[in-house]
């Protein structure tokens, strides 16, 4: 004779996990074996971004000032925040690879804060990118959907 060391409705449970357990490694071999889905950074369209030849809308002034402080600080290509007047900082972000092909080629730009704020404090949409070899300057009011030139 054989005695069930546990009950009967206790099997039935641990079933149940085993079931669940090895649904879920079936699930997961599955997914192993058609990969994850390919992710890129970058769009496979160009973005149709528009660019504009002038600046005429309110935040342009805002736009040039910024521009005025970058120049007085040689317009720096390292990344990170810099000391502005008012005792704020302002965000210098470095290379902007124009990817998307919206401003002219074969430039190398650089891409800088319009509005000083507390060192480290989240940045908002605003930016100027910055040809250095030519010093032509467009302003982006919504981080690169549109491009304004100063």
């Amino acid at each position: 004779m054989i005695t069930l060391a546990t009950p009967l409705r206790s099997t039935g449970a641990r079933v149940r996990r085993a079931l669940g357990a090895c649904a879920l490694l079936t699930a997961m071999v599955a997914a192993a074996l058609v990969g994850p889905p390919a992710v890129s950074t970058r769009l496979a369209e160009p973005a149709q971004a528009a660019v504009y030849s002038s600046c005429t809308m309110t935040r342009c002034a805002d736009a040039r000032t910024a521009r005025s402080g970058w120049s007085a600080k040689s317009f720096p290509t390292s990344r990170g925040w810099y000391s502005w007047s008012g005792g704020l900082c302002n965000f210098a972000g470095g290379r902007f690879y124009n990817y998307e092909g919206q401003l002219p080629t074969n430039a190398t730009y650089y891409e800088y804060d319009v509005y000083p704020r507390a060192c480290g404090a989240a940045r908002d949409a605003y930016r100027i990118v910055v040809n250095k070899s030519t010093g032509a300057t467009w302003f982006s009011p919504d981080h690169y959907a549109n491009f304004y030139r100063l």
